[in-house]
């Protein structure tokens, strides 16, 4: 439909650019980003699949670099953090005080294998000011981060190197080595979908004097 649409011009255009020759398909996707980049990714997979184009024999890896520092949250309608708020952006002060936010890179990175997320990792944001000026960004007053954050902030205050890191996946790893698609199959005590681990029978009832030692009162629903 969208080649009988485009005439036959702009449809050879849009193959030349694409590398397509006959019997070569082309899908367009539209919408929201969140939602469309998603569907197509589980839609090249499954044609991918079921036309045996993957070599499911191979691991493929792959690093994920310029995380965007900010996005838009639409349901709040203002700028938000998009994944790690403690990261290091990527042309650091001036970059948060000269750029648009939704424009501002950071220094977050993931290793990716045959499509499986294995480690996530950023360089860490080690400047008080920095950190500030970033929440500040996202809607947070300097209170707010001395508050909840002032520990962090002290220990940068005298004077954390720079410094960074990731945190690889080995239940993943083992997935992939053991060619499950689920994570549940190689993890030692997996939870069912209430979240209950069957084998360890947890979590179970707890007694009155546990929670008097954690200051915990329970507020059951009121049954009607």
């Amino acid at each position: 439909p969208i080649a009988k649409n485009l005439g036959a011009e702009k449809t050879d255009a849009v193959m030349g650019q694409l590398g397509m020759g006959q019997g070569d398909a082309a899908f367009f996707v539209a919408g929201d980003p969140k939602v469309f980049a998603k569907f197509a990714g589980n839609a090249r997979t499954k044609v991918g699949t079921d036309l045996k184009l993957v070599d499911e024999d191979r691991f493929e890896f792959v690093w994920i670099v310029d995380f965007p520092m900010f996005e838009w949250n639409e349901d709040e309608k203002r700028v938000d953090f998009s994944h790690n708020p403690f990261s290091m952006p990527q042309g650091e002060l001036d970059a948060l005080n000269s750029k648009d936010p939704l424009d501002i890179l950071a220094y977050q990175y993931d290793i990716v294998c045959n499509g499986y997320e294995l480690c996530s990792g950023a360089i860490r944001n080690h400047l008080p000011e920095i950190m500030v000026r970033a929440f500040e960004i996202a809607g947070y007053g300097a209170n707010v981060v001395e508050e909840q954050f002032g520990g962090m902030l002290n220990a940068f205050r005298h004077g954390a190197p720079p410094h960074g890191g990731l945190a690889p996946g080995i239940d993943r790893i083992v997935m992939l080595l053991a060619g499950e698609t689920a994570i549940r199959e190689v993890i030692a005590f997996p939870l069912n979908q209430q979240g209950q681990d069957l084998m360890m029978n947890a979590p179970s009832e707890v007694s009155e004097k546990q929670l008097k030692e954690l200051h915990i009162r329970l507020a059951p629903p009121i049954k009607v």
